[in-house]
């Protein structure tokens, strides 16, 4: 497989069972066999990404003493800023070559939850930036509700089985900042290689080279979205509830060529996560003789506690 597969979300809300049933089909065999999606017809318009982009240049190019004033202690980096070279990926000790951000969940009727989860971060210098951020958040947030219906459907479920487990679930909208790259790195990439923690990572901004996935010979492949479409794959969490039939699939943001340094690079993931009590054991119709239980029973706020203090995020 030389790229991903492109898939139109319209189909599924079109009213009509046939497109609906051939968008599962699409979408569910994508998953099955390498974890990645580009899709269409989302619910994020053009002039809600233009304005979202703006924004977010604004804000990393403020000065880095006004940025780490939004760089909150105590919380493993789950709102505000978090600063250059913090974070790694599993197993690799050199910071990625990145600054973001994080929007959390803007929570609707439970106290407990909003008590659980910590405040956005307001940013004082940017008046629009925080509304952006909340619009596109719930936008994106709509866009991955339709696909785990569909996904559910793929799965021999009801439809909105994720449904209960996605109202004000602790999902992350991540704005990225990769900067120029002023010096020959030192064993260090813009996102080393990894899987998502998630259920679902729904991707603004792959639209040029850099994002590569992994398929199954091992070989690495450009993930290139169209500029209308979100690149969206299967999380750690999914592929676990699925005992493995949906594929968490490996990938990576590599340097560019050495002529192309002087250039950011800017991405928008959005993670979409449970609520922490979501169980993620293995799925009935999952399990068969050919593919037995693969994973042990496990909570979604355990399994994330355990991958954040893995990435250094959070202290044991």
């Amino acid at each position: 497989m030389q790229n991903i597969p492109s898939v139109n979300l319209a189909d599924f809300i079109s009213g009509d069972e046939i497109r609906k049933q051939k968008f599962i089909n699409e979408i569910g065999k994508a998953y099955e066999e390498i974890g990645f999606v580009a899709l269409k017809g989302h619910f994020l318009s053009e002039n809600l990404v233009d304005n979202l982009y703006g924004e977010i240049k604004n804000f990393f190019s403020l000065p880095v003493e006004t940025k780490r004033s939004y760089e909150i202690d105590g919380i493993g980096g789950q709102r505000g800023y978090i600063s250059f070279g913090k974070e790694s990926a599993k197993g690799k000790k050199e910071g990625d070559l990145k600054e973001f951000w994080h929007f959390g969940q803007y929570v609707e009727d439970n106290p407990a939850l909003a008590a659980e989860y910590p405040d956005n971060v307001t940013v004082n210098e940017l008046p629009k930036f925080n509304a952006v951020g909340k619009e596109t958040y719930q936008m994106i947030e709509k866009t991955g509700v339709y696909v785990l219906r569909a996904l559910a459907l793929f799965l021999d479920l009801d439809e909105f089985y994720f449904d209960n487990y996605l109202k004000n679930g602790n999902s992350i909208l991540r704005p990225i900042h990769y900067p120029p790259i002023t010096e020959e790195p030192k064993n260090a990439v813009r996102a080393a290689a990894h899987g998502d923690i998630n259920l679902i990572t729904l991707l603004m901004g792959s639209h040029g080279k850099g994002l590569q996935v992994q398929n199954h010979a091992g070989e690495w492949i450009d993930a290139i979205a169209e500029p209308d479409e979100l690149v969206i794959n299967v999380g750690d969490m999914l592929a676990r509830h699925s005992n493995n039939r949906l594929k968490s699939t490996i990938h990576r943001v590599v340097n560019p060529p050495k002529e192309s340094w002087g250039t950011s690079r800017y991405s928008i993931p959005f993670f979409m996560h449970p609520v922490s009590e979501m169980p993620l054991n293995c799925l009935d119709n999952c399990v068969t003789s050919e593919n037995p239980k693969g994973f042990e029973d496990i909570t979604a706020g355990d399994f994330l506690t355990e991958r954040l203090i893995e990435l250094g995020l959070i202290k044991k």
